[in-house]
C-alpha cells in the first residue's frame, strides 16, 4: 500500500504545467497500476485545444464549470461539478473554463511523467 497526497507531489516532477493547465500526476507509468491518475486544474480561460491521439482519458469534474466542444461535430457540452466527460475515441476537442475548473483525470495508457501537449494537442507516447 502507498499513500500519496497532492501536497506530497506539489513542486516535484509530478507537478506539470502547460498552456491552460496544471497537472498533479498522482499515478504514472512507473507506478505500474495500468492507468494514470491526475488532478488537473484549468484556470478560467481558453478555449484550449487538446487531442489525445495516444491516450484515452476520462475526466470527472469536482470544481467549476466549462464548455467542451467536439471539433468533429461542433457539439458543445456543459461540464460542471459531478459531470464526467469520456474521450473514448481519441476525440479532438477544445475546453473553455468558464471559471477555474478542477478535474480528476484518468489516462490509459498512463503518462511517463513530464508530458505536455504537443502542436497537435496530444501527449507523446
Amino acid at each position: 500500500m502507498e499513500i500519496r497526497s497532492i501536497k506530497d507531489i506539489t513542486e516535484t516532477e509530478r507537478e506539470v504545467k502547460g498552456v491552460g493547465f496544471t497537472s498533479f500526476r498522482v499515478l504514472l507509468e512507473r507506478d505500474a497500476m495500468g492507468f494514470g491518475l491526475h488532478k488537473t486544474v484549468i484556470p478560467k480561460g481558453g478555449p484550449y485545444r487538446w487531442h489525445y491521439e495516444n491516450h484515452l482519458e476520462a475526466c470527472y469534474c469536482i470544481k467549476g464549470s466549462g464548455i467542451i466542444t467536439e471539433l468533429e461535430t461542433g457539439r458543445e457540452h456543459l461540464i460542471e461539478v459531478d459531470t464526467t466527460y469520456i474521450l473514448n475515441d481519441h476525440d479532438d476537442h477544445t475546453f473553455e473554463a468558464l471559471e477555474d475548473v478542477v478535474l480528476i483525470s484518468v489516462f490509459n495508457p498512463p503518462v511517463i511523467g513530464k508530458e505536455v501537449h504537443n502542436e497537435n494537442g496530444s501527449y507523446e507516447i
